[in-house]
């Protein structure tokens, strides 16, 4: 089969399988040709046991160099460069199955699908005692690639000051951004073009395994999006990930034929970059000195407690709660890429964790560390509805009723199997924008007199992130109207509240407690409040006059919000705050005195053979979005891990 045929198969593949609603829809020779293809790879897929070990038996009581346990977005990273090194043996562990088989996750606009369902680590926060006391739904992706298969692929890093806090609060310039920019620019891909010349190639990497550009389809509404931040007074930028940090409102760019406005994960064929895909690929799984175990849940770390520290000596895992469990030995180092809820979880599984909790739960005491579990951060969003008076909202992906719908997503099928491009190839978060809550043009004094602490790294360093969806959604899409909607989205970049994960269960498939504790600091609210406001005036641009139909008067939409009060609008971003996917800082790198659990070499204080590299390990959360930091940080640390490994021998 040649390479465009292969291709264009391929796509119909992955249309077929996100979108089979067309089956019953239509009955035109497109579906039939979809549907044809969908059952041949199903069969197909269920014929071929892939590159990934399924029987754990077989992994009993083998020894490796390094186990990792946790295939997520750092994980992959790790299993991919440390494996580089023919002599370093490394076994990859990961809880759920892989992420590139699946048709949801590989294209841009499908990841939606995957909430709620297997693969996916479906949370629901504890009772948010100051947002009206609502729990609230939390996933984390199970499979590979982690939450990088099931994100929004939005690719904005956060700002050079959150990298030069970390270094010197770890005394390490190894943390800071001139010297961490390296291990970004080494996971990029990124190639400028010729009709986008602002954005400068000096800054990015073109070389790495992570494909980012601008290949997501964008529509009309998000463009104008960026036309009505100006209007309000928040800047234009070309990139926001460069030294001179991320603060303003992306640039809108031709490139190959249609606009497009960020950054993101998706490729030139329009098909997710996860680190998966870009990690593990067929060369990489083909190394003999790299296995990657899937449905294998670790169920805690072994340690040698005879000398006078203990030391992780390799790690117990199952394929269910009532499976056999099965071990293996890591000779140089376990190391904990779980993600910034099972990270701590597995370490107090394990008998590392607050001494009270434990004990509470029969849990044999390894190490008393009160940090782990503790400092819990995540970005905290709030959304806002409008209908869409295009009428012309990705309504016909999700959900369609008309022959007119159905032509469109018959269209859009057509578009992204051949080219890889219309609404099908859109990642939903189009268009964003940063800004400071305290920027006196966007928050004149007169009117927002309050003095709110500075959460932010730095000038340049913002505190709120606005976005825009061609489609509004409440409870992670779990609900939709029937018309065509648009959205408009705050989230704080830089909360002050602290929640935690705790143990319920020393079952280790039993879910913990997850609690972000939203809103706990007063000035939390307040900079949501000032970002609700502002979304509010943007809405009521001119530039969004003709997509915004400020004239329907349904109640569930906030056409008439803007003329509420504030106290009213408050109680709004009570009502509707909830996580936009970035928690962090569970496993904190700080000093122990600090809240630290690990230190700058990632090494979990008082255990030997024993690291912690994902989200958990953010001494802060980052200004923007955690893909790209924990890509870089898995980047760095395998770098540091392979010379410290050579150096031993």
């Amino acid at each position: 089969m040649s390479g465009s045929v292969a291709l264009t198969v391929d796509k119909l593949r992955l249309a077929a399988a996100t979108y089979p609603r067309l089956l019953v829809l239509g009955s035109s020779a497109l579906a039939t040709l979809l549907f044809v293809l969908r059952l041949r790879a199903t069969s197909k897929r269920k014929k071929s046991k892939g590159p990934y070990v399924e029987n754990l038996a077989a992994l009993a009581n083998k020894q490796y160099d390094v186990v990792i346990v946790g295939g997520g977005t750092s994980g992959c990273v790790l299993a991919g460069r440390l494996s580089e090194d023919p002599s370093i043996r490394v076994l990859l562990l990961e809880a759920g199955g892989s992420g590139t088989v699946l048709p949801y996750s590989r294209i841009p606009s499908g990841y939606g699908r995957l909430l709620r369902s297997e693969h996916a680590f479906n949370f629901e926060t504890e009772p948010q005692v100051n947002a009206q006391g609502q729990q609230r739904y939390f996933p984390r992706g199970k499979m590979l690639g982690g939450c990088s298969s099931i994100n929004a692929q939005m690719a904005q890093y956060g700002a050079p000051g959150d990298f030069d806090e970390w270094a010197t609060l770890m005394g390490d310039e190894s943390w800071g951004w001139r010297s961490l920019q390296k291990s970004f620019q080494k996971f990029e891909r990124v190639l400028p073009h010729a009709e986008y010349p602002e954005m400068d190639g000096s800054e990015r990497g073109t070389e790495g395994p992570v494909r980012v550009g601008y290949f997501n389809y964008v529509s009309e509404h998000s463009k104008a999006f960026l036309r009505a931040c100006e209007q309000v007074g928040i800047p234009l930028i070309p990139d926001f990930n460069t030294s001179k940090g991320p603060i303003g409102a992306s640039r809108v760019c031709v490139f190959l034929g249609f606009l497009a406005v960020t950054v993101t994960y998706v490729d030139s064929k329009g098909v997710r970059v996860s680190a998966e895909s870009a990690y593990l690929t067929p060369e990489v799984l083909a190394r003999p000195n790299l296995t990657v175990a899937i449905h294998a849940t670790v169920t805690k770390i072994l340690f040698d407690e005879t000398g006078p520290t203990p030391r992780a000596v390799g790690v117990e895992f199952a394929k269910s709660a009532t499976g056999p469990r099965y071990s293996v030995k890591a000779r140089k180092e376990v190391v904990l890429s779980a993600g910034a809820i099972h990270s701590p979880h597995i370490l107090m599984l394990s008998g590392v964790g607050p001494e009270k909790q434990l004990k509470a739960h029969g849990i044999p005491v390894v190490l008393d560390v009160p940090a782990v579990g503790a400092n819990l951060v995540d970005h905290p969003v709030v959304d806002m509805y409008f209908k869409d008076k295009k009428n012309d909202s990705m309504l016909p992906m999700r959900n369609p009723k008309s022959l007119s719908d159905i032509a469109i997503l018959t269209r859009s099928l057509v578009q992204y199997q051949i080219w890889g491009t219309g609404k099908l190839a859109t990642n939903i978060g189009e268009s964003a924008a940063f800004v400071r809550s305290d920027d006196p043009k966007l928050f004149p004094p007169a009117e927002y007199p309050r003095t709110l602490a500075d959460s932010t790294s730095g000038a340049t360093s913002p505190d709120l992130e606005l976005f825009c969806t061609p489609l509004a959604y409440k409870d992670h899409g779990n609900f939709t109207w029937d018309f065509h909607t648009y959205a408009l989205h705050c989230y704080l970049v830089r909360p002050e509240s602290r929640g935690a994960v705790l143990l319920k269960s020393a079952d280790p498939f039993a879910l913990p407690s997850v609690d972000p504790n939203y809103l706990a600091n007063p000035d939390d609210l307040e900079k949501l409040f000032r970002g609700f406001r502002l979304i509010l005036k943007i809405a009521h641009t001119k530039a969004l006059e003709a997509y915004i139909d400020h004239k329907n008067t349904d109640p569930t939409l906030d056409h008439a919000t803007h003329t509420k009060s504030d106290e009213e609008i408050r109680q709004i971003v009570k009502e509707r705050v909830e996580t936009v996917y970035h928690p962090t800082s569970t496993c904190r790198m700080a000093p122990v005195e600090q809240g630290g659990v690990v230190d700058a070499r990632l090494r979990v204080y008082g255990v030997e053979g024993l690291r912690v590299c994902d989200a958990s390990v953010f001494p802060w959360i980052v200004s923007g979005h955690t893909a790209g930091a924990c890509l870089a940080i898995g980047e760095k640390f395998a770098e540091e891990l392979k010379r410290e490994i050579k150096a031993r021998k």
